[in-house]
């Protein structure tokens, strides 16, 4: 009876280290999840909004005036003619996003990372980028007309962004 344990237990061992699992293989758009699927004009205004997830959608002209965006996640969003004056975008992600025409002005985007998203026409007056993450070239283009000091912080925009 022994034998036949000992002989079994090995057999099913080499079944199940020598059988190939079957692997799924996913993109970062099909492992996170858009809180909804905006086309544009969505009014998110003082809105709570912390950890939300926005991938491969078209947010344009969205309001997000005062929202609290902390933590959240733009993954592939179009954000043409959006408005986040007043919001707090801390410790979020914009991936691969265009900031075509937006108001950052008085945002809030400390410790973010922005990297591979772009920014044209984009009103950064009063807004802190405190240890937040840019490509050099999208840097240059904020620098041009940076200004002002943040209301909530108290930090220069042209500080925040380390601007010449």
């Amino acid at each position: 009876m022994k034998y036949w344990q000992l002989i079994t237990s090995i057999v099913l061992s080499i079944f199940v280290f020598l059988m190939p699992l079957p692997v799924q293989a996913a993109s970062s758009s099909s492992v996170t999840r858009s809180i909804l699927n905006a086309v544009g004009g969505e009014d998110f205004s003082g809105k709570n909004l912390i950890r939300a997830e926005f991938t491969s959608v078209t947010l344009k002209n969205a309001n997000f005036t005062n929202a609290d965006l902390r933590g959240a996640i733009f993954n592939g969003v179009l954000l043409d003619g959006a408005n986040l004056h007043g919001s707090d975008f801390s410790s979020g992600i914009a991936y691969i996003s265009r900031f075509k025409n937006v108001d950052l002005s008085d945002a809030v985007l400390n410790d973010t990372n922005m990297l591979r998203s772009t920014f044209d026409n984009v009103e950064v007056t009063g807004a802190d980028f405190t240890n937040a993450l840019l490509d050099i070239q999208q840097l240059k283009k904020l620098c041009i007309n940076a200004s002002g000091t943040n209301s909530k912080t108290g930090v220069s925009t042209r500080e925040s962004l380390g601007c010449p």
